[in-house]
């Protein structure tokens, strides 16, 4: 059964490993890889990404992305959301905590976003404004 907005925006709002898929061009399959991401209902959804990857390369050429978050307990339930790119910029130091803190224990954060931060090169934010969803909780059927 399908989820209504607040229900598909709230299971959003929850810390999933997300897939993003993105045009990889020509002759090639969507890129599809796991990424943090992070969402409040109603907003915008932003990812992190390096700067010089190929993710932000296919998205900016693209011009937009999905994500597709899943759980199988205590029913199957999945939302899936795709949109444009509104926004790209530098990443903070800020933002990299804020996205880290919402997936890792909290006694491993500061470590981690130092480790991040000097190991990891430039990183982007990029904004993408949802369209369109689809989503489904298998267990209320």
């Amino acid at each position: 059964m399908a989820l209504t907005r607040e229900e598909r925006e709230q299971f959003l709002a929850e810390p999933h490993i997300a897939a993003l898929a993105v045009d990889a061009g020509a002759g090639r399959a969507p890129l599809t890889v796991p990424i943090w991401y992070q969402y409040e209902p109603g907003g915008l959804v932003w990812i992190l990404t390096g700067r010089d990857s190929r993710k932000n390369e296919l998205i900016s050429a693209a011009g937009r992305f999905s994500l597709m978050v899943e759980r199988v307990e205590p029913t199957i339930r999945y939302v899936s959301l795709e949109g444009p790119v509104v926004g790209s910029a530098p990443a903070t130091r800020e933002q990299l905590h804020e996205i880290s803190a919402r997936y890792l224990p909290a006694e491993k954060v500061e470590a981690y976003v130092d480790f991040s931060w000097k190991e990891h090169g430039d990183t982007v934010v990029i904004r993408m404004r949802p369209e369109r969803w689809v989503s489904s909780d298998l267990g209320s059927v």
